[in-house]
């Protein structure tokens, strides 16, 4: 079980950092734009562990609700830090 919410976590992870990226190209005018799919993600982690305390053990694909959250909330935060770093690398100084 640990080994599927670590795999979880990993693919989450890479779909994150991508989507961040393509994001930050797409967005001209919208600066916030890039941070969207993690303040959807980790509201849904928190979400996945609070059903999986009231609901009891309910599995997919090999890891229960609260491992899917726990998983959730992992790429989120690495990709909102992953995101931020190349947001302030991508963007132009301002003088």
């Amino acid at each position: 079980m640990v080994q599927s919410v670590v795999m979880i976590g990993a693919v989450m992870t890479i779909i994150m950092i991508l989507l961040g990226f393509i994001l930050l190209k797409a967005s001209g005018k919208n600066p916030y734009l890039a941070y969207i799919p993690g303040m959807v993600v980790f509201p849904t982690g928190i979400l996945l562990i609070v059903i999986a305390t009231i609901a009891g053990k309910i599995e997919f694909f090999g890891a229960g609700l609260g491992g899917w959250g726990i998983a959730l909330l992992f790429s989120s935060a690495i990709g909102f830090i992953i995101t931020a770093i190349i947001d302030t690398y991508t963007s132009p100084v301002a003088n």
